[in-house]
């Protein structure tokens, strides 16, 4: 093996080991990871928005801040739609709770006992007692809701830390996101440094299909769940359709999220078994559609992954690293192609692949 051969040999155990010392990092941190992966996520997406203000001459810690509110109108709009129909559903739930309960106990109790031998009876009379205690004023409802908070204060100290975290990471790493790329050119070996500009760009131009491909996703199924939920007779068909279609983006969370309201305003209709029959049927059918169609004909085809391979990615990624994993999965996965692309590209070009080592290659 000559020097030159040597040195390479030697950079490339050295850069794969730094590699996997980075993934088993990552691994090791991921429980802590989640707002620091959803701030980078957001500045990558953020960053030709911020580019676009500075190009307008607008400082660039102005267009950062500018950005960081749009997106947090955004959030709180979304909030703004999604809190009291929440709220006014939940409201009708608990008045109407001891009547589902009986409901079940006229209706369904019988059918389960027919045909499984399940013999289940809900307690409703204890339910609407609980209820007329707790009717009265809302002060009886404070001693309970700060016995809750209490017993999961950790938990909630932990989301709000979060959430605040988020935008104040998303900041500073849009603020330096030109000094991060610089800086990581820096370190680059000259050698490899056209390779990898060009590299970087693959994954750039990679990263962005995937992007216009989730935002069709998110609209197609803004729209199928909207118009599903209309055709079974939702009353609160379009807010839900579209809180479920814009949260698909996280995945399992926009489906389950949207499913739980959808089944909270079925079951307030008071129309039987129709409602709750449909919006099983389009949530059935719309996690198909988006695991098996959408996300792996568009999203997939977009960055070049097979279908097979982003469903894959998805479950994998998300068993190693929980929602962190989940998050990334895709963008990770693309990154991942072009970096198989170009070994394949080097190993066809490559002359042991061609047959055309001599007996000095050997030494």
């Amino acid at each position: 093996m000559t020097p030159t051969r040597a040195s390479d040999f030697r950079q490339t155990l050295l850069w794969t080991g730094v590699g996997l010392a980075l993934l088993a990092l990552f691994y090791m941190l991921s429980p802590i990871l989640a707002p620091f992966a959803i701030a980078a996520v957001l500045a990558y997406i953020c960053d030709p928005a911020v580019n676009w203000l500075v190009g307008h001459r607008v400082p660039r810690p102005l267009a950062v801040l500018l950005v960081i509110l749009g997106i947090g109108l955004l959030v709180l709009m979304l909030a703004g739609i999604l809190a009291p129909m929440i709220y006014s559903e939940t409201a009708t739930l608990i008045t109407r709770l001891p009547d589902l309960l009986d409901h079940f106990n006229t209706s369904v109790a019988p059918w389960l006992a027919r045909r499984f031998d399940l013999h289940i009876q809900l307690d409703a009379a204890f339910v609407r007692e609980l209820i007329n205690q707790h009717s009265a004023g809302a002060q009886n409802l404070i001693p309970i809701l700060l016995a809750h908070a209490r017993s999961g204060g950790m938990a909630l100290i932990s989301l709000l830390v979060n959430l605040f975290l988020i935008p104040i990471v998303m900041f500073y790493l849009l603020q330096e996101w030109p000094r991060l790329m610089n800086g990581l050119r820096d370190i680059v070996p000259r050698p490899w440094l056209a390779p990898g500009m060009r590299i970087a760009r693959s994954i750039d131009s990679v990263l962005s299909e995937f992007l216009r491909g989730q935002l069709s996703v998110m609209l197609l199924l803004a729209v199928f769940y909207s118009v599903g939920l209309w055709l079974a007779g939702l009353n609160f068909a379009l807010p839900v359709g579209v809180i479920t279609g814009l949260m698909s983006f996280i995945p399992y969370v926009g489906f389950g999220g949207g499913l739980v309201l959808a089944i909270l305003a079925a079951l307030l209709q008071g129309d039987g078994w129709s409602p709750l029959i449909g919006v099983a049927v389009v949530y059935g059918l719309g996690q198909l559609i988006e695991s098996y169609l959408l996300t792996p004909y568009i999203v997939g085809e977009r960055i070049g992954l097979h279908p097979l391979a982003v469903i894959f990615a998805l479950m994998a990624f998300g068993q190693l690293f929980g929602f962190v994993g989940m998050l990334v999965a895709l963008p990770v996965s693309a990154a991942l192609l072009v970096a198989l692309r170009e070994l394949k590209a080097a190993w066809l070009a490559s002359r042991i692949y061609r047959g055309e080592l001599d007996g000095k290659d050997h030494q």
